[in-house]
């Protein structure tokens, strides 16, 4: 990013976390006395040539085109976000919602489930609630709204999305996480859902944020986990003055804020057993995930196996609090391998304000590394694993953390946007305090996302061209990618809190090769197949893919697994490791298209 400038001398009000604070923190949930959100500390300002902050700027004028925004043409803009009151008094006001990317109704198609918020007079019965909005993929560039139809706009202070087949019907459901009781929505196979919540068990009650499926004990049956994040009260919300909260966790540099997480109650973590009954129980004790004694502010969770041993792990990112990592033992049971890993902190040793995951193979060693957005005056955690669940935070070796200080990061991806055969990473941008427009803290409320492009595995910005996706600012939340096109190019969906959709058209030019895979698990693995790892091996290298529900934040994207190519012409070998355990060799007859991939089929068919 060319012509930055930076303002040094901006007030401070937030200091980094002293390590005897740390310590309290990370015996017993005990939340430190500083401020705001931000764990890091206050970092100068970063301007752009005209002096904007560069979260809302450094815009150049020519470059390549990787997306242009469709919104408007496409139709999603006719649909609006709303969360709250402009102001943000109250925390709950500022989390935002997610997506879904989904094929309801089987076309061969993605739709787009973009989830809704609520208001304070909705709540309490005295104005229409804010709908969530399906839209229908109309295989020309448009799509139309039918959530109305299709009963699915939830009505109530929506968060997270989590799609996947729980009852192996080989139609996708939809579950919703809400402030108040969760949503499952059962697909009825005729472009409607119900909603089964209630009877399945899984609605809890007070604010459940990112959700993701994945089936944890092998009985090929995808079971729930469902992070907490605060425990909200909408009677006795906590404000500056209150009893609820201190005053000191109402500030941020010094300027009156909202209130939190810090210095309230968190809300535990809930996984729900799948008894394959159409029911739901709650082992989170049993297996060791609830998080009932520190109750850490979760945002984002993920089901993926991070040790190659054909078990799903489980991660859950916190806000302001240590992340967790589980590892799956196999008998039931996880074990708490946060801070062993090296996960549950950064590099410094200091928790961060997480609030969305990516995941994947960067550096082709079949090894899957994690990224962490952040909080603003932060740089954002990305994880090497090296192998046995250990982690390396190496933001700063690979260049990428100090161009992510200013921004304040929710959903994120790691995707191959150009076929060149390396993940590349999308992350979406927004604060959470509109006070920062008034200060001078090189930050701002509306911000544009960030993209790196990855040069055989080391990250590089990607510059932000005026006109382009990349240059829209908007309080980015959710973000979701798949190729809703079917051309092989990966697009992505944002989800702007109080704010229409960005659409993320890809329109890079580039004339690499890339396959697409759909996998349908057989009788002893999960339908939709979520818990599957693919390596996809050419003359070039060999990648790795995942099937997974949720991650990012409070999203869920594509489950066809995408894999750039490259110059090769031809793919030499894919090998799938199913849940089930069976690891198949299959066979693909050509390249640049969609193939369905059945569970013991040994090869795969083209869309």
């Amino acid at each position: 990013m060319a012509g930055l400038v930076l303002a040094v001398g901006v007030s401070v009000g937030a200091q980094a976390t002293p390590d005897s604070e740390k310590q309290k923190q990370n015996e017993g949930g005990q939340h430190s006395g500083m401020g705001g959100v931000n764990t890091g500390g206050a970092h100068a300002a970063v301007l752009d040539a005209e002096r904007r902050p560069i979260t809302a700027g450094g815009f150049v004028k020519t470059g390549p085109m990787v997306f242009t925004d469709i919104a408007e043409k496409s139709g999603l803009a006719k649909w609006h976000h709303t969360m709250g009151t402009p102001e943000k008094h109250f925390i709950i006001e500022t989390v935002g919602s997610g997506i879904g990317l989904l094929d309801y109704d089987n076309d061969g198609w993605l739709d787009i489930y973009m989830l809704n918020g609520s208001t304070f007079e909705a709540e309490a019965g005295k104005a229409p609630a804010p709908h969530a909005a399906l839209f229908h993929n109309n295989h020309d560039g448009t799509f139309t709204n039918v959530a109305e139809k299709a009963g699915v706009t939830n009505e109530r202070w929506g968060f997270g999305v989590a799609v996947a087949d729980y009852d192996n019907d080989g139609w996708p459901d939809i579950f919703v996480s809400n402030y108040g009781k969760n949503r499952l929505y059962h697909n009825n196979h005729n472009g409607t859902f119900t909603d089964v919540g209630e009877k399945a068990g899984i609605t809890l009650g007070n604010w459940s944020t990112s959700a993701t499926w994945g089936d944890y004990d092998g009985d090929g049956r995808l079971d729930l986990f469902v992070p907490g994040y605060v425990h909200y009260d909408m009677v006795e919300p906590p404000a500056s003055g209150s009893q609820s909260v201190a005053g000191s966790f109402c500030q941020f540099r010094g300027v009156r804020v909202m209130c939190g997480p810090r210095g309230l109650k968190g809300e535990p973590d809930h996984l729900f057993h799948n008894n394959g009954d159409g029911t739901f129980t709650d082992v989170s004790e049993k297996a060791g995930v609830a998080d009932s004694k520190s109750s850490y502010y979760g945002l984002a969770s993920l089901f993926i196996d991070v040790n190659n041993d054909g078990k799903v792990d489980l991660l859950v990112a916190d806000d302001s609090t240590p992340n967790y990592l589980y590892i799956n033992k196999g008998d039931g049971t996880f074990e708490d391998d946060s801070f062993a890993s090296g996960y549950a902190l950064n590099e410094g040793g200091r928790e961060t304000a997480s609030m969305g995951i990516a995941s994947g193979d960067l550096t082709h060693n079949g090894k899957v590394d994690l990224y962490n957005t952040t909080f603003s005056d932060d740089y954002k955690p990305l994880y090497r694993n090296d192998g046995d669940a250990n982690f390396t935070d190496v933001s700063y070796q690979m260049g990428i953390a100090e161009p992510t200080v200013p921004f304040l990061g929710w959903g994120t991806a790691f995707f191959d946007y150009d076929n060149d055969g390396w993940l590349d990473l999308l992350e979406a941008n927004g604060h959470v305090y509109p006070e920062v427009d008034n200060m001078p803290w090189g930050t701002s409320w509306k911000q544009r996302p960030l993209l790196f492009h990855s040069n055989k595995g080391k990250l590089e910005v990607v510059a932000a061209v005026e006109g382009s996706s990349l240059a829209k600012t908007g309080v980015g939340r959710g973000l979701a990618f798949g190729d809703l096109f079917n051309d092989g190019k990966i697009d992505a969906i944002i989800n702007n809190m109080d704010g229409t959709p960005s659409f993320l058209r890809n329109v890079s030019e580039n004339k690499n090769h890339w396959v697409e895979l759909e996998l349908v698990g057989g009788a002893k693995s999960p339908r939709d197949a979520v818990g599957a790892t693919v390596y996809v091996k050419t003359a070039n290298f060999k990648q790795r893919g995942d099937v997974v529900s949720g991650g990012s934040f409070a999203s869920t994207s594509d489950k066809r697994l995408h894999f750039g190519l490259g110059d090769a012409t031809a793919v030499d070998e894919v090998e799938v490791h199913w849940p089930s355990g069976v690891t198949e060799k299959i066979k693909l007859a050509g390249v640049d298209g969609i193939f369905k991939v059945v569970e013991g089929s040994g090869a795969g068919k083209k869309e």
